[in-house]
């Protein structure tokens, strides 16, 4: 009795340490709480209570009847070698002399008849085979599928998801985009499948259906990794980027979402070493539902044309040029004749809005325009001149336009040097050529020049929007900018033919 009577003194101590501990730590808890924002302390961390889906089979089984497999049947060039049509074998033949070896090898398989006067023996047309996949998108048998695989096509198959096979007819495609579209009468109505009204998230699940390997139809699951990929495809890239292990013959076939709708049609993968690695590219959903309904009616698609040749706006070119943000496409040249040349649009002029619009860079302004019809009207907003100015141009048509390139001489006359930017310049004239500019006589390869991939033989043509004509041109003008504050100098370089606007840093030290 007496231990525990004694023991309660030091209990009732410790209780009481305990207590003032409790209270302490409180206050300090509270302390705290007034000095943190209420929104950090109450944070949480990010938690999505979906699940995965089970399954894909639901989805698979009810749009699968509505992908097919396209066979296309092409002319083909012959690979063995061929004495019919070549000069030089002739030639060749005719410089044997009598009772040489090969002078009865060419009698026979010749061109010649021969001393026997045997008949030419007609080279048979050879063919090859292509296929891919494609989808219907009506019950009266359209079929969309890719452009590279229906390419120099003369016979086209439909294969459906049962094995039959219906001949085709191509009602049209379009190259820039990579689409086409086929239509077969199959005598009934065929399952079918719509495009998405709504872009894919990324990270939303997808499948990709198709005939890879010629194998029939197969499926492959994965999610959207990316939107908006640009691949150097053609100039309207704007792909969708997903994670299913598509694989040839997959090209043409849809990508759907988990509502059966599509989202995309497969066109390409990223294969570095030829295999498969996960990365496959479909063209969006949005942009094939236009494209074909063009095809559907007019068997081609006509696009607005403004003829300029543009280029990205970075950060030295917006400094250069004052602009307070790095953004539009600044026009290296507009073509001779075309709608912008008309309308007085000129080199140096930055394109900042099409018809209120922004103009994010090229590939967006090249799009917005495209969606114009030809002789459209469209006001265009431009940096000119340090200030915005509205331009009024009445869009052409179109064209596949092809351009020569020109090899340019590498000259050593009188050079000039700018050192800070790393060029060696020399008057064309001094270098016996025609014509305006200055040429780039050699580059250091560890100057800022070389950095902006100028090269040697390349001309500049303006620096600081004012032509140049001699090396003593460029020197003034660069020296302007300086006296301007500029911290890069913006200069109009010719190369292959083709021209662009590179912005160089000044030395301010």
């Amino acid at each position: 009795m007496e231990n525990r009577r004694s023991s309660s003194p030091l209990r009732s101590r410790r209780a009481k340490l305990l207590a003032g501990a409790v209270v302490l730590g409180a206050a300090g808890l509270m302390t705290v709480q007034t000095i943190v924002p209420a929104q950090l302390a109450q944070a949480t961390p990010v938690r999505i209570d979906n699940a995965a889906p089970a399954d894909f089979s639901d989805v698979v089984g009810a749009v699968s009847p509505a992908v097919v497999s396209v066979q296309v049947k092409q002319a083909a060039e012959p690979r063995m070698m061929n004495f019919n049509g070549g000069n030089n074998f002739r030639d060749f033949f005719e410089d044997l002399p009598n009772g040489h070896p090969f002078e009865r090898f060419f009698r026979d398989f010749g061109e010649r008849g021969g001393e026997e006067g045997r008949p030419q023996r007609p080279t048979p047309r050879q063919y090859g085979m292509s296929q891919g996949s494609g989808f219907f998108i009506s019950a009266d048998g359209f079929v969309v599928t890719n452009q590279h695989v229906i390419d120099k096509g003369t016979e086209f198959t439909v294969i459906d998801h049962e094995g039959e096979e219906y001949d085709a007819v191509l009602i049209g495609a379009d190259k820039r985009t990579d689409l086409a579209l086929l239509k077969i009468d199959g005598g009934k109505d065929f399952t079918y499948v719509d495009f998405a009204d709504e872009a894919p998230e990324v990270g939303e699940w997808t499948v990709a259906i198709g005939n890879p390997f010629g194998l029939g139809g197969s499926v492959t699951a994965g999610i959207v990794s990316a939107r908006g990929r640009d691949i150097g495809a053609g100039p309207y890239d704007d792909f969708i980027q997903i994670d299913a292990p598509v694989n040839r013959g997959n090209s043409g076939g849809p990508a759907f979402n988990m509502n059966g709708e599509v989202i995309g049609v497969n066109a390409a993968i990223f294969s570095p070493s030829g295999g498969n690695v996960g990365i496959a590219f479909a063209i969006p959903a949005s942009t094939a539902q236009d494209v074909i309904m063009e095809l559907k009616d007019d068997g081609t698609v006509v696009r607005g044309w403004l003829g300029v040749q543009i280029q990205n706006v970075t950060d030295d070119i917006a400094e250069s040029l004052g602009l307070d943000e790095a953004h539009g496409a600044i026009v290296s040249e507009a073509q001779e004749g075309s709608p912008a040349a008309k309308a007085g649009l000129r080199s140096g002029d930055t394109i900042l809005e099409v018809e209120g619009a922004k103009v994010d860079g090229p590939r967006d302004l090249s799009k917005i325009i495209a969606a114009y019809d030809p002789d459209t009207s469209v006001e265009i907003t431009v940096w000119r001149d340090g200030k915005e100015q509205d331009i009024d141009v009445t869009l052409g048509r179109l064209q596949d336009q092809q351009q020569a390139a020109a090899e340019p001489e590498a000259v050593e006359q009188q050079k000039t040097s700018l050192d800070d930017m790393g060029l060696v310049l020399t008057s064309k004239a001094d270098a016996g050529l025609d014509g305006n500019g200055v040429l780039i006589a050699d580059i250091d390869p560890d100057s800022p020049a070389s950095e902006k991939r100028l090269s040697r033989g390349d001309v500049i043509l303006e620096v600081a929007g004012m032509p140049v004509n001699s090396p003593e041109d460029v020197i003034k003008a660069v020296k302007k900018a300086e006296e301007d504050g500029r911290k890069a100098v913006l200069f109009r370089v010719e190369s292959n033919d083709n021209t662009r606007f590179v912005a160089l840093p000044m030395n301010l030290a």
